[in-house]
């Protein structure tokens, strides 16, 4: 009898207790007609309410079910990298699990695999749980990734996707410690992908872990992990304000030698020169330094996570 082939479904968890049962129920409704085996990697990101005891009553019950559990919260971007690490199917399929990113399409999503498809990306054309202001922010931070970086990263399509084996031996060989999945899928340039767009629902239960500090944290790692243009408009911005500098020292010479009569005050002059000067400085600096930084503490070469791997043995009863 031919082996079924294995499929790593890869669900990050942070704080989502409530949601888990419900979850849980609807991927194994959504693959139970599927022609493939499966492994459950619940990637539990230091969550502090009774999700990683739900879990475990999950992995006593199903042999599928697995736990990776990290020491600490260190991210949504480190926990798929976690679950990546220890999945053993021949494609991964990445998912949240606060049922936004609905166990449905999965099947559809594996149909295009089957097809010979090596990367199945979602797009979110709707999200029943997004405002105004969450709506605003989401192009906001879009339109300044795409502006800054070097490589596109295309608005609205969340981590829900499915990688073939041989492109995830890819991307676990990238190691850095600020990582955007969204970029790095980008920059590897697959040609061979399929796309579902989907409507989000609201969330089962709980509230989004995203909030605007986190937003604008995510947007600067994005910038910097995949572009030097901050450091170019940080360099032309420079030539541009000693020009400006130049032009005004010419004028006000000008002035001086052309109407005896005009005055100004020499103070105020240098007062004025001395703050933008400082200021363009200050930013040219602090650019610099967020570069600088970053190489310190990628040539530490830390681990990206500490994490114990939990499943049940066979022989158990």
């Amino acid at each position: 009898m031919e082996q079924k082939k294995e499929v790593s479904i890869v669900i990050s968890v942070y704080n989502e207790e409530k949601s888990l049962p419900e979850l849980y129920k609807a991927l194994t409704h959504s693959l139970a007609k599927t022609p493939f085996s499966y492994e459950f990697l619940f990637v539990n990101d230091g969550s502090t309410d009774n999700s990683l005891t739900l879990l475990s009553e999950l992995m006593l019950k199903d042999l599928r079910v697995k736990i990776v559990n990290l020491g600490k919260n260190f991210g949504h971007e480190i926990a798929m990298t976690a679950g990546m690490d220890h999945a053993r199917g021949e494609c991964v399929i990445f998912m949240d699990a606060d049922l936004q990113h609905p166990p449905q399409l999965i099947p559809q999503m594996l149909q295009h695999w089957q097809n010979g498809y090596d990367l199945v990306l979602t797009l979110r054309k709707a999200n029943m749980d997004q405002g105004l202001g969450s709506k605003f922010m989401n192009k906001v931070f879009y339109r300044l990734i795409n502006f800054l970086s070097d490589d596109k990263i295309p608005a609205n399509m969340p981590d829900f996707r499915l990688i073939d084996k041989k492109y995830i031996e890819v991307l676990k060989g990238m190691r850095e410690q600020k990582r955007l999945f969204r970029g790095l899928i980008n920059w590897m340039g697959i040609k061979n992908h399929a796309l579902i767009e989907f409507e989000a629902p609201r969330r089962f239960a709980g509230e989004t872990k995203y909030n605007v500090r986190k937003l604008i944290s995510l947007a600067i790692d994005s910038i910097i992990s995949f572009s030097i243009k901050p450091l170019r408009i940080a360099s032309y911005f420079g030539i541009i304000t000693a020009f400006l500098a130049i032009l005004l020292g010419i004028y006000f010479v000008f002035e001086f030698l052309n109407n005896p009569d005009y005055s100004f005050s020499g103070f105020g002059t240098t007062l004025v020169m001395v703050i933008l000067m400082g200021s363009v400085q200050l930013v040219v600096l602090g650019i610099i330094g967020e570069y600088i930084g970053r190489i310190h503490m990628e040539s530490k070469k830390r681990p990206l996570y500490f994490a114990d791997f939990m499943e049940q043995k066979q022989n158990q009863p």
